[in-house]
């Protein structure tokens, strides 16, 4: 036992280390927390405090990196599903320049650099308006007046 709190520091930093490797396996950020704790236990070791106390600092901060900083950290790493906008979803609200004649129920527009069908929201629109993609059904951009759209088509 005499030995153990002479080199506490050096359990302390073998345990940090070994938690490292075990998050780098597992990427959940528990034991990366876990290992953070063991730092503040060897810093604690290091100052000279009792193994009781290294005990106690390791587990208070292991705690609160899961329960403060890992919550953080996920919200950054994996956002949610609602907070990607992917393929078509990213159309919406984009500018589209009318090719063809678009109105309640025909017309083709051009996203980007992509031809779509489309249909008007409301209105009609002649070749050259520039409109907005207020939504996408099926492979159909519906459409409304955008900037540029003369105002007595709309």
């Amino acid at each position: 036992m005499d030995w153990f709190e002479q080199n506490a520091w050096m359990v302390w930093l073998v345990l940090a280390l070994v938690l490292g490797g075990i998050e780098m396996l597992s990427l959940s950020l528990v034991f990366i927390m876990l290992s953070g704790g063991a730092l503040a236990g060897l810093v604690t070791a290091l100052l000279g405090g009792p193994v009781w106390l290294q005990g106690v600092v390791f587990a208070a901060v292991s705690v609160g990196m899961v329960a403060f900083v890992r919550p953080v950290a996920m919200r950054h790493m994996r956002p949610g599903i609602e907070d990607v906008r992917t393929n078509v979803d990213r159309l919406v609200g984009s500018s589209a320049t009318v090719l063809e004649a678009v109105d309640s129920g025909h017309g083709l527009v051009k996203i980007g650099g992509d031809v779509w069908t489309a249909r008007a929201q409301r209105g009609e629109f002649i070749p050259g308006d520039v409109v907005t993609v207020v939504a996408i059904d099926g492979a159909t951009a519906v459409v409304a007046p955008g900037e540029t759209t003369s105002p007595y088509r709309s």
